[in-house]
């Protein structure tokens, strides 16, 4: 069993050795080739390097001699440059002192010349003394002969001629005046009678009382309340004073404000028809119909923008145009006016080829000042620019709004237009009515104003103020001073007098010889 086991280690270890000595002969072998191909591999990568430097040298060598071309060509451009340089500054040189020796022989030219010039202004001098000497001399002859001074002629002469030239310019002016009027009227008038064609607007007149009809006189009293608690419940609610009186089966509601009597007047509807009439229920009613008239007046707005085809406002500016419907001015209705003055200057707008939206927009806008919600102290064209500006409408719009009335200067023929469209609506039969005092104080105005001129007789302001007669007296004023009166009146009213369309000024002077055969 020992020797078994010693044959097997004997034979273990002998393998073990056996398999070192083979196992390092191959790793010698493996050893030797890789170095074999070290070797090979380095030999090829110094070749490569040599070669690549070579081609690197070569590179370099042939881009110095460019570089040296380059510059050797550069400093022969440069050195040619400085000889053409050089050239010029002697050329420039040469000419330089040629103009040196012609200045010199100019200055003593100039001397000569300077020399003379002084002589020739002594001799003028000594004539011009004489010349004085002989003018002096003549004017005293001409002042024995007149028996007047120098002074004394020329004033006269200047004089003289100013009434001939002042008289010329104003016979001037009338011309041109005039043949400019013919022109203009001409085609004024035929724009004017298109538009006006072209726009049907029916008159509504509106009053500051409005009647409100019942079946019976039995509801007067149930309108009236016990003491009258009722009436006076339904006056304090809408701020409009109701009156009952002797006419049968009709109450009158009376207020300035539109707004006011509508609602009273579909309150007491609203009232009458439910038979239900006291205090609270009043103050029930009035407060509903407030909200309905609101949501009514922003309807009747929005309904005229579209018909009108204005688009884009802001929608407080739709509610004042729907309060227009409930607004007049000297009793005509504020809207149906809007409308009317917007569709006319779209229409003239068009006649002259300008932007007939804008137009539009600025007629229906116009009189927004006239229906605010709070009452400030400003004319209602100013108060409508402001409106606008506020809710940022273009400023040709809110020039337009502001001038119709001449508060502000026109800045563009917008608002020219509007202007005559706004006196257009309001100038038709029956459209406004006026008050007859202001009108009677008009009419004394206007003659007074011509009275103040002196030689002025009498005056006679006719055909409703359109034309004024002034007659003068013979001896105090002659043709052409008639003239000079009328052109003067006429300015003096243009500047200090509201009117509308236009006054005619008629200076009258007459000449009457009375003799009596006996």
């Amino acid at each position: 069993m020992i020797e078994l086991m010693i044959g097997i280690v004997a034979g273990f270890l002998g393998g073990g050795a056996l398999a070192y000595v083979i196992w390092n002969k191959a790793l010698n072998t493996k050893k030797m080739r890789i170095i074999s191909e070290a070797q090979a591999e380095s030999e090829v990568i110094k070749k490569d390097k040599i070669l690549q430097a070579k081609e690197k040298f070569l590179q370099l060598k042939a881009d110095h001699e460019k570089y040296i071309i380059e510059k050797s060509a550069d400093l022969n451009d440069f050195d040619n440059r400085l000889k053409q340089k050089d050239n010029q500054l002697n050329q420039r040189r040469d000419e330089l002192q040629k103009k040196v020796k012609e200045y010199e022989l100019n200055k003593r030219e100039v001397e000569i010349i300077k020399e003379n010039l002084t002589l020739q202004l002594q001799r003028v001098e000594n004539k011009n003394e004489e010349l004085e000497k002989m003018h002096r001399q003549h004017l005293d002859k001409l002042e024995q002969i007149s028996g007047l001074s120098a002074e004394e002629a020329k004033a006269q002469l200047v004089e003289s001629l100013q009434e001939e030239a002042k008289s010329e310019a104003i016979s001037y002016i009338n011309e041109i005046m005039e043949e400019a009027k013919l022109t203009a009227n001409k085609e004024a008038k035929k724009i004017v009678v298109k538009s006006i064609q072209r726009v049907a607007t029916e008159t509504a007149i509106e009053n500051a009382v409005t009647i409100f009809h019942i079946e019976s006189d039995e509801i007067k009293g149930r309108i009236i309340g016990r003491e009258g608690r009722n009436i006076r419940a339904l006056e304090a609610a809408t701020g409009v004073e109701i009156v009952v009186d002797d006419t049968p089966e009709a109450i009158v509601l009376s207020a300035f404000d539109p707004v006011r009597r509508e609602i009273a007047r579909l309150a007491l509807h609203q009232l009458v028809t439910d038979g239900r009439i006291h205090p609270a229920r009043i103050e029930e009613v009035v407060g509903k119909v407030k909200k309905q008239i609101e949501e009514e007046i922003i309807e009747t707005g929005k309904r005229t923008t579209i018909d009108l085809g204005v688009h884009g406002l802001h929608p407080e500016l739709i509610r004042l145009i729907g309060k227009m419907k409930y607004r007049s001015s000297y009793g005509q209705n504020l809207l149906q006016h809007s409308r009317e003055v917007a569709n006319l200057s779209a229409i003239m707008a068009a006649e002259l080829g300008l932007n007939v939206k804008k137009a539009k927009r600025a007629g229906l806008l116009h009189d927004i000042g006239k229906v605010p919600d709070d009452e400030p102290e400003l004319p209602h064209a100013i108060l409508g620019m402001k409106l606008a500006e506020k809710y940022k409408e273009k400023p040709d719009i809110c020039n337009a709004i502001g001038a119709h009335h001449d508060e502000v200067e026109m800045q563009t023929l917008l608002a020219p237009i509007i202007q005559v469209c706004d006196a257009i609506s309001g100038a038709r039969p029956g459209a406004r009515r006026e008050i007859v005092e202001s009108y009677i104080k008009r009419l004394k105005d206007l003659e007074d104003l011509a009275l103040s001129y002196p030689g002025v007789m009498k005056t006679y302001a006719i055909q409703a103020g359109r034309e004024l007669r002034v007659i003068v007296g013979a001896d105090k004023l002659s043709d052409q001073d008639t003239e000079q009166l009328s052109y003067d009146i006429s300015k003096r009213i243009q500047d200090e007098m509201t009117y509308p369309g236009q006054i005619k000024i008629t200076v009258i002077r007459e000449t009457r010889a009375v003799s009596y055969a006996k």
